[in-house]
């Protein structure tokens, strides 16, 4: 990232500044509103502390708080890249058969409908301590946004691509690759954006109830220690707003043409 005149540049493409300042204005809108509250409100520094003091525990533990970060975000990662994979297979079955979209879709349901924090117990209890569980509620709590998106991009093909494709007499595999997949990709970004949030959350449930590492693990053992536990809730807003915007710059590099054709 490069300066350019006044404004930020990134390569030899500038930065519009209405795109970076309204997100400033806003944290910094928002650290004032809680500065002020708690001001206000003469809240116990153990119940909600003031920014200041939050900010203080970067610069008195950045060590323990960065480490403990690449915890989470490595799990997050793990089972959000596993998400993907499975997701998009299944998906892309459920939209290649109607009988066995009729036989898997209840099942996927139900499996949606289970308040995933409540595994996390048992997952503990049958994983240990180690990452394994934490992987495992992630790829659950992202699976069925991006299966649920990929099966509906893929059955949403225009019909005059799809005509095209049976006039040239394409393959199945052409048709997927050349006009149904790329056709998808707008749904299948939309259920990516819906789950990344949700690694990021299933990683920290999963270690509060059994961890020895993570983010979620620091909130645990913060005890009386408010300003900790708000820095890495803090940290885990950042890694998430991170991770968003690095998926959008995945997807206006691998789509560049959703910004144009989607309202």
């Amino acid at each position: 990232m490069a300066l350019h005149g006044d404004r930020p540049t990134v390569g030899h493409r500038r930065i519009p500044l209405s795109v970076v300042v309204p997100p400033v204005l806003g944290v910094a809108g928002f650290v004032a509103a809680w500065w002020a509250a708690v001001v206000a409100l003469q809240i116990p520094s153990y119940i909600v502390p003031a920014p200041p003091a939050v900010f203080s525990v970067f610069t008195r533990m950045p060590g323990y708080l960065l480490e403990n970060a690449w915890v989470t975000l490595g799990e997050a990662l793990a089972g959000f890249g596993l998400a993907i994979v499975t997701a998009v297979l299944v998906g892309a079955t459920l939209a290649a058969s109607r009988n066995v979209e009729r036989a898997l879709y209840p099942m996927l349901l139900m499996l949606s409908a289970i308040p995933k924090p409540a595994l996390a117990p048992l997952l503990a209890t049958i994983g240990g301590f180690g990452q394994g569980p934490k992987i495992v509620l992630v790829w659950l709590m992202c699976f069925f946004p991006v299966t649920l998106a990929t099966s509906t991009g893929l059955t949403s093909t225009p019909t005059d691509l799809a005509e095209l494709a049976r006039t040239l007499n394409a393959s199945r595999w052409t048709t997927f690759v050349k006009i149904r997949l790329p056709s998808a990709l707008p749904h299948i970004f939309v259920g990516l954006k819906t789950a990344l949030p949700l690694a990021v959350i299933g990683a920290v449930v999963a270690e509060l109830f059994n961890a020895l590492a993570g983010l979620g693990f620091v909130i645990q053992n913060a005890g009386t220690d408010a300003a900790q536990a708000f820095a890495a809730v803090a940290l885990l807003g950042v890694i998430s707003l991170s991770l968003f915007y690095l998926l959008g710059t995945v997807e206006r590099r691998v789509a560049p043409w959703i910004r144009h054709t989607t309202a």
